[in-house]
C-alpha cells in the first residue's frame, strides 16, 4: 500500500485477485472511447500476461477501501536515451469520481517510479479528441509528439504482414 496526499486514497500494486477487476476496467475504458469490441482479452489471458510472464504491471487506486480506476503500464526502450522507461497503457479512473486528482495521484507514482528505477522517460497516448485529458496533461508539463503517428498491425493484416519474411526467396 503507497500513501498519498489525498485523504483515504492509497495506490497498491494488483494481485492475481484483481485480475476480473482489471478486466472490467479494461472493458469500461473501451467502452469510454467507443472500442468495446476491440477487447478480447479474458482472465486467463490477464493471469498470463500479467503475473506468470510478467509483461505489464498494474497499479490500482483505493478510495475509501474500494478500488476506483487502475493504471497498466510495461517497460519500454528509447534508442535516443540508450535507456529503458516506462509506457502507460492504460489509465482509467470510474467516471464519477474524475477531476478530484486520483488519476493525477496515480501518474504521479508512476513519474516517481520511473525516477526510482533510474528510467529515461514515462509516455502514454491519448485520443486526439480526448481534449479534457489533453489539457490537464500539459498543465502539468507533459508535451505531446506532434511528428509521431501510431501506426498498429494486429490480427489477420498481423498475420498477413508477417507472411512476408517466411516467404522471401534466398538470392
Amino acid at each position: 500500500m503507497i500513501e498519498t496526499k489525498i485523504n483515504n486514497f492509497y495506490i497498491k500494486y494488483a494481485e492475481e485477485s484483481d485480475i476480473p477487476l482489471i478486466l472490467k476496467y479494461i472493458r469500461d475504458l473501451a467502452d469510454y472511447e467507443n472500442e468495446l469490441e476491440q477487447v478480447t482479452a479474458t482472465e486467463d489471458i490477464l493471469k498470463q500476461s500479467l503475473f506468470i510472464n510478467r509483461d505489464a504491471e498494474v497499479i490500482l487506486g483505493v478510495y475509501k477501501d474500494a478500488a476506483i480506476g487502475f493504471a497498466l503500464f510495461h517497460k519500454s526502450f528509447s534508442t535516443f536515451l540508450g535507456k529503458a522507461g516506462i509506457n502507460l497503457v492504460d489509465l482509467y479512473i470510474e467516471p464519477e469520481l474524475r477531476g478530484k486528482g486520483f488519476g493525477k495521484a496515480m501518474l504521479s507514482f508512476l513519474a516517481e517510479l520511473t525516477e526510482e528505477r533510474n528510467l529515461g522517460r514515462l509516455e502514454w497516448w491519448v485520443h486526439d479528441w480526448n481534449e479534457p485529458a489533453i489539457g490537464r496533461y500539459k498543465k502539468w508539463g507533459a508535451v505531446p509528439i506532434d511528428n509521431i503517428r501510431v501506426y498498429r498491425l494486429c490480427e489477420d493484416n498481423l498475420q498477413n504482414f508477417s507472411s512476408f519474411y517466411k516467404k522471401r526467396e534466398t538470392i
